[in-house]
C-alpha cells in the first residue's frame, strides 16, 4: 500500500484519464500532488522534464499525458502523433528511473494490438501481426512505451507497470470534432442536431462558445455556423435534420467509463507490482507483462449512436457514410488478467452515456 501523504505526480491531470485518476486518488484520501499544466511543463522537452523531476522528486507517477485523437487526427497528423508521444513517455519514464520513483503506471491503448488480432484480444497477441494503418504511428509509440517500462524493469529493477485501456468516455473528454474519439464526436453531433431541429440557436451558440469549431464560435453569423456544422455532418434538410457519422456503423467497440478507468489505474498502482506480472516466460523471454483494462463487453457503433440518439432526444436521421473508413472491425479486450488481480467494471454503457450527456449539458 502507498502512504496517503506520498508525493504523487500525474502527467496529464487535466485530460480524460488524468482527471479521473486525480479524482479517484482524492476520494481515497491522497493529498500530496505535484501537478503541471502543459503550459507550465512541456513533457516533450527533455531538459525541462529532467529539471522538474530533479526538483520535485515524486515518489509515484501516473503517466496519462499523450497526444490522442480519432481516425481523422491519427491519420492526418501521423508525424506529430509518433514524435510527441515518443518524447513524452521517454522523458517521463527515463527521469522516473533516474530520480528513483518507487512506482510508475504508464497508460497505453488497446490500439497496440494487430488489426486482425483474435477476439477477445489477449495481452500475448501483442506484436503478432500488422497494425491498423490509420493509427499505426500512435500505436507504435505506445508499444515503445510499454516495452520501455518492461525493459527498464528487467535491466534496472524498476517497478513500472503498463496498462492498456479500451475506448474511454466520460467527463473532460475531447469534444473537438476534428480530433475527438468516436463516442464524444457522436454525442456532440447528435446534441447539435437536436438543437438545430428545435431551432435552439441560443444553445448552439453556447456550445460553440465553449468549444469553437475552426474558429466559429457563438458570436459568428448564422450562415457561418450552418456552414461549419454542415462540414462536420450536422445539416438541416427540407423536412428534418440529418447527422452524418463516419463508416458503416458495423464495427464493434468496447467502452469504459473514464472514472472507472481512474479507479482501475489507482488499483494497479496500489496493488500490482511488476513481479506479480512476470509470469509469461517463454524460452526465458520476459514479455507481455502489460495489463488490459476494459469491460470485456462490446457494442456496434450503430447501436451506441442509437442509444445516444434516444438519450439526447434527437428525432432526425442518422446517416452512416460508408465512403468513410471504419477502422478496425472489432477490438474487444480480454480482461481476465485484470479480473484475476482483483478488479472489474460496474458501469454499463447506457448508464455511462446518460451520465456523460448530463455532464456535457450541465452548463447549457
Amino acid at each position: 500500500m502507498i502512504d496517503k501523504g506520498a508525493k504523487i505526480y500525474i502527467a496529464g491531470h487535466r485530460g480524460l484519464v488524468g482527471s479521473a485518476i486525480l479524482k479517484s486518488l482524492k476520494d481515497k484520501g491522497y493529498s500530496n500532488f505535484v501537478l503541471r499544466t502543459h503550459a507550465e511543463l512541456d513533457l516533450t522537452d527533455q531538459k525541462a522534464v529532467a529539471g522538474f523531476f530533479a526538483k520535485e522528486k515524486p515518489e509515484y507517477v501516473f503517466l496519462a499525458a499523450a497526444k490522442v485523437g480519432g481516425i481523422i487526427a491519427n491519420n492526418t497528423y501521423r508525424g506529430q502523433f509518433i514524435y510527441e508521444n515518443l518524447m513524452i513517455q521517454s522523458n517521463v519514464i527515463h527521469q522516473s528511473y533516474v530520480n528513483g520513483v518507487k512506482k510508475l503506471v504508464f497508460l497505453g491503448s488497446s490500439c497496440i494490438y494487430p488489426k486482425e488480432a483474435g477476439q477477445p484480444i489477449k495481452e500475448e497477441h501483442l506484436l503478432t501481426g500488422p497494425l491498423e494503418y490509420t493509427n499505426e504511428p500512435y500505436a507504435i509509440a505506445k508499444i515503445a512505451g510499454l516495452k520501455m517500462c518492461e525493459s527498464y524493469n528487467i535491466q534496472y529493477g524498476t517497478n513500472f507497470i503498463a496498462v492498456m485501456p479500451t475506448n474511454l468516455y466520460g467527463p473532460n473528454d475531447n469534444f473537438n470534432l476534428e480530433t475527438s474519439h468516436v463516442l464524444p464526436a457522436i454525442l456532440r453531433k447528435i446534441h447539435l442536431g437536436k438543437c438545430l431541429e428545435n431551432d435552439a440557436w441560443s444553445l448552439i451558440r453556447k456550445d460553440l462558445d465553449m468549444r469553437p469549431i475552426e474558429g466559429v464560435d457563438g458570436s459568428s453569423q448564422e450562415k457561418d455556423i450552418l456552414r461549419v456544422l454542415e462540414k462536420y455532418g450536422v445539416r438541416k434538410l427540407e423536412n428534418k435534420v440529418q447527422v452524418e457519422l463516419w463508416g458503416s456503423g458495423t464495427p464493434m467497440r468496447e467502452f469504459l467509463w473514464s472514472e472507472e478507468m481512474g479507479d482501475a489505474t489507482v488499483f494497479v498502482m496500489e496493488s500490482v507490482n511488476f513481479l506479480d506480472l512476470n509470469n509469461v516466460i517463454k524460452d526465458k523471454e520476459v514479455k507481455n507483462t502489460h495489463i488490459n483494462i476494459g469491460t470485456g463487453v462490446e457494442i456496434s457503433i450503430k447501436d451506441v449512436a442509437g442509444l445516444i440518439k434516444n438519450i439526447v432526444g434527437f428525432s432526425g436521421d442518422l446517416w452512416f457514410n460508408t465512403e468513410k473508413p471504419d477502422g478496425t472491425m472489432r477490438k474487444l479486450s480480454d480482461v481476465s488478467k485484470l479480473k484475476s488481480l482483483g478488479w472489474q467494471h460496474k458501469v454499463d454503457i447506457e448508464t455511462g452515456l446518460n451520465m456523460m450527456y448530463t455532464w456535457y449539458t450541465k452548463d447549457n
